[in-house]
């Protein structure tokens, strides 16, 4: 899958060419997400995407849904665009993942506010709070989303460092999720390479 610093339809695989493409790399490409996705806990984590995971998620709903046609594939690309990081911060799904409804329905009416204490932290340098769901609004008075978009917005300072091998602290101070990781060294190289 090729990347050219901008997702448009042209850029795409055909439903027929990306078959075959993903026979021979669905295990890269799932490799890939693995390498980028960083849990705070057994229950909170966060996939942090790149212009390769997002085209590849575009493709997975495109081939799943059968879309060949313009305009739906155009509203695939508007749906999955705002998730590619610009070379400034880090994209990432904040993912609240509890697999007993009962346990989910009362983390996620303790969890109300979790997508804006989530941070980044880069050695040297003081926390980023989460910018989340840009798009829409994911919470009522009553319980919040299991999955949130968030965007940590770095300084040029920040970026410079973590490129030079930085560690990097991913962590949450909500009142009921308080955790904290050192992001593990290949996974920052992979994130570092997101960054101008």
């Amino acid at each position: 899958m090729r990347t050219t610093g901008h997702i448009t339809a042209d850029s795409l695989m055909t439903l027929e060419a990306y078959a075959k493409w993903r026979k021979a790399h669905q295990h890269e490409m799932r490799a890939l997400r693995q390498l980028r996705s960083v849990a705070l806990s057994a229950h909170v984590y966060v996939q942090f995407e790149s212009e390769a995971t997002i085209r590849y998620q575009i493709q997975e709903m495109l081939r799943t849904e059968k879309v060949f046609e313009e305009d739906g594939i155009a509203q695939e690309i508007e749906a999955y665009r705002p998730l590619v990081p610009t070379g400034t911060h880090w994209k990432g799904t904040l993912m609240l993942a509890y697999p007993h409804p009962q346990e989910r329905e009362a983390a996620l009416a303790q969890l109300i506010g979790v997508e804006d204490c989530m941070y980044v932290a880069v050695e040297g340098h003081a926390r980023v709070y989460a910018i989340a769901d840009e798009d829409l609004d994911r919470e009522n008075d009553t319980h919040t989303s299991a999955v949130h978009f968030v965007r940590f917005e770095l300084t040029p300072a920040m970026r410079a460092a973590v490129k030079t091998g930085a560690e990097v602290l991913l962590g949450c101070d909500h009142a009921h999720c308080t955790a904290q990781t050192v992001v593990a060294p290949d996974t920052r190289v992979s994130l570092a390479a997101d960054l101008h």
